[in-house]
C-alpha cells in the first residue's frame, strides 16, 4: 500500500510538473499557442538570429558566430515546424538585408558563400531539434536533441564547404568546417539546453 501510494505521489507530481511547463515555456509551441503569438516568436528568433550573426570572429573561412545559439533555442523552444520556420524567415531576410555572418546579402552570395551550407542547414537544425526535444523534458534528453541538431547543421556546412572552398580531401572539410568548432559548439549546446531546461523549472 505504502509502495502504491508513494507511486501515485510521484505521478502526480510529474502530471503537476508538465502541466505547468506547458502552460509557460510550453505555451509557445503550435499545440497550444494562438496564430499571433507564434508568427510573433517565428519572427522574433528570425531576427535574434540576425543580430547574434554580426557578433563575429573569421577563424580561417567559416566566422565564429553567436546565431547558433538562437537556431538550438528555436527549435526546443518553438518546437520543430516553427523553428524551421523561423530560420526559413531569417534565410529569406538575407536575401534582401545584410543579415548574414558575412559582409554581403542577396541570392547571389548566399549561392557562392563558402559558409552557406550551415544557412541551409539552420532550418533542418531547428526541426531535428523540435522533433527530437518534443519526445522528452529532461535534461539529458534535451541536450541529445540540441546535439542532434547540431550534426545536422554541420554536416550540411562541411559538404557545402568541401565543394565551395575546393578543399583537396573531405578530412580537411571536416577539420576546419567542424572540428575546430567541436569545443565552442558543445558549449553551445549545453547553454541552449540547461537554460531551456532552467526556464522549465523555474516557470
Amino acid at each position: 500500500m505504502v509502495i502504491i501510494i508513494r507511486e501515485l505521489t510521484n505521478a502526480l507530481f510529474v502530471m503537476t510538473y508538465h502541466s505547468s511547463s506547458t502552460s509557460k515555456i510550453g505555451a509557445l509551441t503550435p499545440e497550444h499557442a494562438s496564430v499571433l503569438v507564434q508568427v510573433l516568436t517565428i519572427v522574433l528568433f528570425a531576427t535574434m538570429t540576425a543580430i547574434g550573426a554580426q557578433i563575429r570572429i573569421y577563424v580561417w573561412e567559416i566566422p565564429l558566430t553567436l546565431q547558433t545559439l538562437f537556431v538550438y533555442g528555436s527549435g526546443l523552444i518553438l518546437g520543430a515546424r516553427n523553428g524551421f520556420l523561423s530560420m526559413t524567415l531569417y534565410l529569406l531576410m538575407g536575401l534582401f538585408f545584410p543579415v548574414y555572418a558575412g559582409s554581403g546579402h542577396g541570392f547571389t552570395y548566399l549561392m557562392s558563400s563558402v559558409s552557406a551550407g550551415y544557412l541551409f542547414g539552420m532550418p533542418l537544425s531547428a526541426y531535428v531539434i523540435g522533433m527530437i526535444g518534443k519526445r522528452t523534458s529532461s535534461v539529458l534528453g534535451g541536450i541529445l536533441s540540441v546535439l542532434a541538431g547540431s550534426v545536422v547543421l554541420f554536416t550540411c556546412g562541411v559538404v557545402w564547404l568541401h565543394y565551395a572552398a575546393s578543399h583537396a580531401s573531405w578530412w580537411m572539410s571536416i577539420e576546419v568546417g567542424w572540428l575546430r568548432f567541436v569545443a565552442i559548439d558543445a558549449v553551445k549546446v549545453l547553454m541552449v539546453s540547461l537554460t531551456y531546461s532552467g526556464l522549465r523549472r523555474w516557470l
